[in-house]
């Protein structure tokens, strides 16, 4: 899984989840040619890997004996660790978006790996149970419309949007749109609570935290819920609710495309050229730091940087408990950030598409088979086949 040797490093998550359907076991290979992928020789395995264009080698057990054992070195940053079953993958998403509306469900289907399509009436219901891995697409928890009202308000898919929204709240006996998404905040948070593994991305990251913060206040102006929002909104916000984020300052105008202070996207556009756009991964112990060197693996430590409503996050106004993955030291902000909340994780990926710099409404898809080794789309991937380790007992 270098950048030599692997010809389509996307499609081969999809070989390995394939493996796991298959109830064969899969070590990965920590930080062995960029985080590689073994398990025992299987015909329709090697053939999966013809078919989708992925690179692969057949060892004798010697020679693979040889990779552990330089893997087993004390002197070599890596580690072995199991992968053992395909995790149950869910992706909360509006059933009336495009499918290139979101990075996690385009690579999911270029790499082949199935998933179910959720939303409110599923989460409502409690679903979430049969699921493993939750992916958050780019919504706005805070009832907001995504912020769109100034520019947006007056085209059909703005209105339709917002009908649709207000049906839905209806539907579940809610008479605001903020009160609905406040409530599946909360089902995703018990979700996670209780061991299931989050992934958000772009708004869907800084607007979970802000509703949760926001439980029981108005924070949405006139053109978003018929009436003003509470004039001391801001000293009411309750911190303690949030996964990641802390003292931060909403954004109290409805003109405003923003909706706090979290979100470094203000800071980072105008100040850093597009050819100079590229964050850091931070380099982890495997043998003490398996999680996070799991959520990292890369053929490189050097990310394409790219935006979104939410770029990135400023550092300033994280939780001590958080930790950070990726960062973009000049504007002193985090990209992508991890933690613990209960028995399970959540892990947050500043922007909007990782193979396009400045996603505007109205681009085309991007075209994942011109991007088949993206470095940015192997973090998305990475957080898919993570439910799939077997946990060893944390240091202490």
């Amino acid at each position: 899984m270098d950048a030599e040797s692997q010809a389509n490093h996307l499609k081969a998550y999809g070989v390995a989840y394939a493996a796991l359907k298959e109830n064969i076991t899969i070590d990965w290979l920590l930080n062995y040619k960029g985080g590689s992928f073994g398990m025992d020789d299987n015909p329709t395995i090697v053939r999966l890997c013809k078919l989708r264009g992925v690179s692969y080698e057949i060892m004798s057990d010697a020679q693979y004996l040889g990779v552990v054992e330089q893997i087993a070195n004390p002197d070599f940053n890596g580690d072995v660790i199991k992968l053992e079953k395909a995790p149950r993958i869910a992706v909360y998403t509006p059933p009336n978006k495009e499918p290139w509306d979101d990075a996690v469900t385009m690579v999911l289907t270029y790499a082949e790996i199935p998933f179910d399509k959720v939303y409110d009436d599923e989460v409502l219901a409690d679903d979430l149970h049969k699921y493993d891995w939750l992916h958050l697409h780019h919504e706005d928890f805070t009832g907001q419309y995504g912020k769109f009202w100034a520019s947006f308000r007056n085209t059909t898919w703005y209105q339709n949007d917002q009908r649709s929204a207000e049906a839905m709240a209806a539907k579940h006996g809610f008479k605001k749109v903020s009160q609905l998404k406040l409530a599946i905040a909360k089902k995703i948070r018990d979700f996670v609570t209780g061991g299931g593994y989050m992934f958000a991305m772009c708004s869907a990251t800084d607007t979970y935290d802000i509703a949760l913060a926001a439980d029981g206040v108005d924070i949405c102006d006139v053109p978003f819920d018929g009436d003003p929002m509470d004039p001391q909104a801001q000293s009411k916000l309750d911190y303690t609710k949030c996964f990641a984020f802390k003292d931060f300052a909403i954004s109290t105008s409805p003109v405003e495309y923003e909706y706090s202070s979290i979100d470094a996207t203000n800071i980072h556009q105008g100040r850093i050229p597009m050819n100079t756009d590229y964050f850091s991964l931070f380099t982890f112990s495997a043998k003490f730091d398996p999680v996070p060197a799991m959520l990292c693996q890369n053929h490189t430590t050097t990310i394409k940087g790219f935006m979104g409503q939410t770029t990135a996050f400023r550092k300033e106004v994280l939780k001590s408990s958080v930790l950070v993955m990726g960062d973009f030291k000049p504007t002193n902000e985090a990209r992508y950030i991890h933690g613990e909340y209960g028995k399970g994780t959540w892990t947050f990926y500043g922007g909007h598409d990782p193979e396009d710099y400045q996603h505007n409404i109205g681009d085309p898809p991007t075209e994942l088979s011109v991007h088949p080794n993206s470095p940015g789309y192997r973090l998305i991937l990475n957080n898919v086949l993570f439910p799939a380790a077997k946990k060893k007992p944390r240091k202490t």
